[in-house]
């Protein structure tokens, strides 16, 4: 991997991080486009460009990283646990589902979930939860379950708990950010693993190309969450229901 690769991907995964479209997704197909082979070096870097993502949020939410914080924290923890449970058990057969064909599938369906949500069960009004710090414990845990859903590559972290948050209640904004605060023990246990398991394959020209996709990949996730948040005070997520659609049916056009 060059240091080139290393911004594209970096780029990559911090626009595509917290948007309800699959970093993982695109990485992949972006790593199928650089001729990147999927090495243990290259999977370590990917999750640790991913890690440098979920640092903007500590950045941008720092206020909620407090001891003041414990209830809000319980409930993200208490989300965490299904996909980590699942994650850990079915790791391997997790692995075996990671092809274009299974993403471009994924992205179409996500796409075709998000449109129905919006039709038919979004509504803003002042009965939804638009503080994340009221979330009940019930609907914690009804987003952690809809987060298992994103072990499927193309489906999306970030589109998944957004869903499973929509639907028990948060308005747009309080989705996203939830979806943003679970992201951080989720991604903390994956970098943690992976590292612990691939660490010995980093020399030192591996270390400078790691160093350069975790800067690019921070602020391109700080610079995308605060757009994402402004984006949603005025628009909905069909644009992104459809545009999952359209690179779904273009992955399946390429790669049939």
């Amino acid at each position: 991997m060059t240091i080139f690769d290393s911004i594209i991907l970096g780029i990559i995964e911090g626009f595509t991080e917290f948007l309800p479209i699959s970093s993982t997704g695109h990485l992949i197909v972006a790593s199928e486009f650089l001729g990147i082979n999927q090495t243990d070096v290259t999977k370590a870097y990917e999750v640790i460009i991913q890690f440098a993502a979920i640092m903007a949020v500590f950045f941008i939410y720092k206020d909620k990283f407090s001891t003041k914080k414990i209830n809000l924290w319980t409930k993200v923890i208490a989300a965490f646990i299904p996909i980590g449970a699942v994650g850990f058990i079915f790791s391997s057969q997790i692995k075996e589902l990671f092809s274009i064909q299974v993403v471009a599938v994924m992205f179409i369906i996500g796409g075709i979930v998000f449109l129905i949500v919006e039709k038919f069960f979004i509504k803003e009004s002042s009965d939804l939860i638009d503080d994340v710090e009221q979330v009940t414990m019930k609907q914690s845990m009804i987003i952690g379950f809809a987060q298992i859903f994103a072990l499927i590559p193309g489906t999306s972290r970030a589109g998944s708990t957004i869903i499973g948050a929509l639907l028990v209640g948060l308005s747009r904004k309080a989705s996203a950010e939830f979806s943003f605060l679970l992201a951080f023990p989720v991604m903390s246990a994956v970098t943690g693993y992976d590292l612990l398991k691939h660490y010995q394959d980093f020399n030192d020209s591996n270390l400078i190309v790691l160093a350069v996709g975790f800067v690019v990949s921070f602020i391109v996730a700080y610079l995308t969450i605060k757009l994402f948040l402004a984006f949603l005070e005025k628009f909905t997520f069909v644009a992104f229901g459809i545009y999952r659609i359209l690179f779904g049916i273009l992955l399946l056009t390429l790669f049939s």
